[in-house]
């Protein structure tokens, strides 16, 4: 295997996991997540919706044919997060010492490199066309 594809497996596995590490808090209405929710004005919508997009991201992500996909999803989120931290809630939410925003950063990071890698994907499905 080639260290390209080694570091790309590295990126989706990691982005997908961070992801999916998050939604048990989500989904189970975790005291930090209804707060960070409750704060930028999105409880409970925001986060049952960020955790389904999340889930789906994720998914999309490992499998080999929609990694751009996955991380054009993931990065959309990720944005949302990391503008959120820093307008409404801060680098630090309820004593985490930031894992949460560096979490966000980490995901974004690796779902922009994996992006620019696959974008091919997304152009061939516009353009009907393998490029």
């Amino acid at each position: 295997m080639q260290y390209k594809k080694i570091f790309m497996w590295i990126l989706r596995i990691v982005a997908a996991y961070i992801l999916l590490q998050t939604l048990g808090h989500k989904f189970g209405g975790s005291e930090e997540s209804k707060y960070i929710f409750t704060k930028v004005g999105m409880e409970p919508w925001g986060r049952y919706g960020s955790g389904v997009v999340e889930l789906v991201a994720s998914i999309l992500l490992i499998v080999p044919r929609t990694v751009a996909f996955g991380a054009l999803l993931a990065i959309g989120t990720m944005s949302g997060a990391i503008f959120f931290h820093l307008t409404k809630l801060g680098i630090e939410v309820m004593n985490d010492g930031g894992q949460l925003f560096y979490m966000a950063i980490v995901v974004w990071i690796s779902c922009t490199v994996l992006l620019l890698v696959y974008k091919g994907q997304i152009l061939e499905r516009l353009f009907k066309r393998n490029i």
